[in-house]
């Protein structure tokens, strides 16, 4: 049943719609940061709206009936860290704090909703191991930018956790690398195996 709402055009729709918004809204909050930004690193710090843009990609060609297996890839492994990375990172400040802004549970919200939508979308992707390896070196090469760079998004209740921080953002790279290669390659070797 729920595959007939992942693939209903309408809530294809929707879907892209509310993305490209949200895309739309994420490069939007980034604009302090990206306006000091060195230009080498810009494509780098939008870590959130830079994923969700791969999602969008993933989303028109689908819609068209296409596949693109390297954006999917990008899309499902960056979908995941950082929706998952955003969610921890305000429960931090949270805790840290004793308060969070609205804006801190509405981007709990969307960043939630981010992750689990790139893992639903996993049977209808035409990844393969070469697509998860560029998209790894990606990601971890986001991680190096962040973290040995600095350039890492501000969160100002935070700034004396970096390392820790880097640490934890490191290991969630390569678990969310770990769950886009097993509910993908694996899976279809898998199935191919059975068949």
């Amino acid at each position: 049943m729920y595959k007939y709402w992942l693939t209903n055009k309408q809530f294809l729709w929707v879907l892209l719609v509310v993305n490209v918004l949200g895309t739309i809204y994420g490069y939007y909050w980034y604009r302090g940061q990206l306006a000091v930004t060195p230009s080498i690193f810009l494509p780098f710090v939008p870590d959130s709206p830079t994923a969700s843009l791969f999602f969008c990609l993933f989303l028109i060609f689908f819609l068209v009936g296409k596949q693109v297996p390297y954006i999917e890839a990008l899309a499902i492994i960056t979908l995941f860290k950082y929706g998952v990375w955003a969610v921890v990172m305000n429960l931090l400040t949270l805790y840290m704090t004793g308060e969070l802004a609205w804006q801190g549970y509405m981007l709990m919200a969307s960043h939630g909703a981010m992750a689990i939508q790139g893992l639903l979308y996993a049977p209808f992707y035409k990844i393969r191991l070469r697509h998860i390896i560029v998209a790894a070196v990606w990601t971890l090469h986001n991680d190096i930018i962040d973290y040995v760079f600095e350039m890492m998004p501000v969160y100002s209740s935070l700034t004396d956790y970096m390392n820790e921080i880097g640490y934890f953002t490191f290991w969630l790279s390569i678990v969310s690398i770990a769950i886009a290669y097993y509910l993908t390659v694996y899976k279809q070797r898998r199935r191919l195996n059975l068949s």
